[in-house]
């Protein structure tokens, strides 16, 4: 299938678009004082993996203030409510990718964008505006009441496309992480793009493992690749 018979791109926003890994290191090390060769940039991320596999109430990121202290603990660094409030807050600091907003402005020449994300609606908009307000329509984890890896949150999705007119067969998702997104949406039936993030780099970094990579469509180590490849075939 060509890329230009796409209509419709929804995206993973957290490690796809926005670079979070870089952003909870940025904290942990400000928060500990410590350089690399005391606190490993792998350690902080394998920490806050395990610290993602707590169930909770809270969806993400205010999840992230008791994930701290899990983190804390494990780590030995300082504990307190205000520092998972600050973890928690600093996604407003997050950065992009250093290719998204530019892939972004090439992408929405051609198609619709649409966020698909787990983060609160306030948190996507400080993500918005760190990537230049790209989307045409969003939808977060207060829309679907779900978080991806759940079927209904791509439910809820697909639904509202379909009611602007657009079939299943218009849209690929693009996203980094096979266990929130890349897995779930090839079985229920998606195109999907594999943006591989960590591309070169040991581990699954702050990405929870999956015990066997799904097979996408379509697969780039940045969303620029995917933009070349996109203006490529008009050519």
């Amino acid at each position: 299938m060509s890329l230009h018979d796409f209509k419709v791109l929804t995206f993973d926003v957290v490690g796809t678009l926005i670079d979070f890994e870089r952003g909870i290191i940025d904290y942990m090390r400000e928060v500990s004082g410590a350089d690399p060769s005391r606190l490993a940039d792998d350690a902080i991320l394998e920490s806050y993996r395990r610290s993602r596999n707590f169930t909770g109430r809270d969806p993400y990121p205010d999840d992230l203030v008791r994930g701290y202290a899990a983190m804390a603990t494990d780590l030995g660094l300082p504990t307190g409510p205000r520092l998972g409030e600050g973890l928690r807050d600093s996604v407003r600091r997050w950065p992009a990718f250093p290719d998204s907003v530019a892939a972004l402005k090439r992408l929405r020449r051609r198609y619709r964008l649409v966020a698909m994300t787990n983060a609160q609606r306030w948190a996507l908009a400080h993500m918005e505006k760190t990537l230049a307000w790209p989307f045409h329509d969003t939808v977060t984890v207060d829309d679907a009441r779900a978080e991806k890896p759940d079927p209904q949150f791509f439910a809820f999705a697909r639904g509202r496309l379909s009611a602007a007119g657009y079939r299943l067969e218009d849209n690929l998702h693009v996203a980094q992480s096979q266990y929130h997104d890349i897995g779930v949406a090839r079985r229920l039936g998606h195109a999907v793009c594999w943006i591989e993030r960590r591309r070169g780099l040991k581990g699954s970094g702050g990405t929870q493992e999956v015990p066997e990579l799904t097979k996408p469509d379509y697969h780039f180590a940045t969303l620029a690749a995917l933009a070349d490849a996109v203006e490529a075939e008009a050519l």
